[in-house]
């Protein structure tokens, strides 16, 4: 199988606690190739992870699940997915 790039929007559940959440995401994800940070509005940021990982059957299923598990994450938005 071939290799995919997946790209996430994490939100944090308020903006009191994003670099909170921002070290438990890098902890709980592993290995990301780019991350970003993107002001939306009044203080609030989100976080842009863009993950590098196998190509199999259930997709970005179980990283998806990993990330919205975290207990400072309020929201998750699978952005982009393409094949390497």
């Amino acid at each position: 199988m071939g290799e995919v790039i997946a790209v996430f929007k994490i939100m944090p559940k308020d903006s009191d606690s994003f670099e909170v959440m921002k070290e438990q995401v890098l902890a709980a994800v592993g290995k990301i190739e780019k991350i970003e940070e993107e002001y939306v509005a009044f203080g609030l940021k989100s976080l842009k992870i863009t993950v590098l990982m196998e190509d199999s059957e259930g997709g970005t299923d179980a990283l998806e699940q990993k990330i919205t598990s975290i207990d400072k994450v309020g929201s998750m938005e699978l952005e982009g997915i393409g094949r390497i």
